[in-house]
């Protein structure tokens, strides 16, 4: 019969097993969470490629289905910003910092991320704005239009404005997909729809300024490229950080971002390029679909 000291160290090597399995357990997950965040802030980011490739396979710009789509991704920015994401925030900042300060911590790190897309907007000259909407259609210039040496010096500050716009947007993707899979995958799909036509925005003067189409579909992909930078940024800075208040601060900017993106570029962006109603309808359907999943699967 075994003895008592015997069956205590059975018992102690079965804990140690079974903590063992625990941790290797949730480091696989932490693993899977950290390659899904990067893979979907790189896919968000590289739609920028898709608004450039238009230019190659489509005569016209179908700027109904841009309108509906726009409009959509504004929906699906707008509902999880204030329904899912600030609430985040909001509880993670309470419990850190109490009910006043973290309520105050929450409303001035929303608007404090408002402030921040504000300015880099602000900076972007007008002419090289990625959020000046350029068609398909502006892609058929006549070549001696493509001449004037000006263009190439537009071209390229269009690329680097719109990196600059896309790096706190692969910050945001990457951290609510860390944070929850089904959130980030919803808010990369959401990203990636308002690339597309940021890529258009893109590669128009680049052709401007070159002539050559490869050319600006080249620059405009590579300018996609800020947003899983921005990711690599907030994985190598923020997360040795990451507490309950460094995670409401980013949440809470995280939603003003995207609410500032929906009223302030997908909106009116949605309007210009067909009607009102369309980009309305476009706006509702998102927001329904979102609220959906919320409840299904978040």
């Amino acid at each position: 019969m075994a003895s008592f000291n015997e069956l205590g160290k059975t018992h102690q090597l079965e804990d140690i097993y079974e903590r063992t399995h625990h941790e290797k357990g949730e480091k696989g997950t932490m693993a899977e969470n950290l390659l899904l965040a990067f893979g979907l802030t790189l896919m968000a980011g590289l739609a920028t490629g898709i608004g450039s490739l238009l230019a190659f396979f489509t005569s016209t710009t179908n700027t109904r289905f841009l309108s509906l789509s726009l409009g959509f991704s504004a929906g699906v920015m707008i509902y999880v910003s204030m329904i899912e994401i600030f609430v985040k925030a909001k509880d993670a900042l309470i419990t850190a910092l109490g009910e006043v300060g973290g309520n105050w911590v929450t409303v001035g790190g929303f608007f404090g991320g408002m402030l921040l897309i504000a300015l880099i907007d602000k900076f972007i000259p007008k002419q090289s704005n990625p959020h000046e909407l350029k068609k398909v259609e502006d892609m058929n210039t006549p070549a001696d239009a493509t001449k004037d040496p000006a263009l190439l010096k537009m071209g390229t500050f269009a690329a680097l404005a719109i990196a600059i716009h896309n790096f706190p947007e692969g910050i945001a993707t990457f951290t609510s997909a860390l944070q929850d899979p089904g959130l980030g995958i919803a808010i990369a799909v959401a990203i990636a729809i308002h690339n597309i036509p940021e890529g258009i925005a893109v590669a128009v003067p680049i052709y401007y300024a070159t002539g050559k189409r490869k050319k600006a579909f080249k620059l405009s992909f590579l300018s996609g490229l800020s947003e899983p930078v921005g990711a690599v940024v907030a994985y190598l800075i923020l997360m040795p950080y990451l507490n309950d208040v460094m995670f409401g601060l980013i949440f809470s900017a995280v939603a003003g971002i995207m609410v500032f993106i929906s009223l302030d570029e997908l909106l009116p962006a949605a309007k210009r390029y067909d009607e009102a109603h369309l980009s309305i309808y476009g706006l509702i359907g998102g927001m329904a679909v979102m609220a959906l999943s919320l409840l299904l699967f978040i």
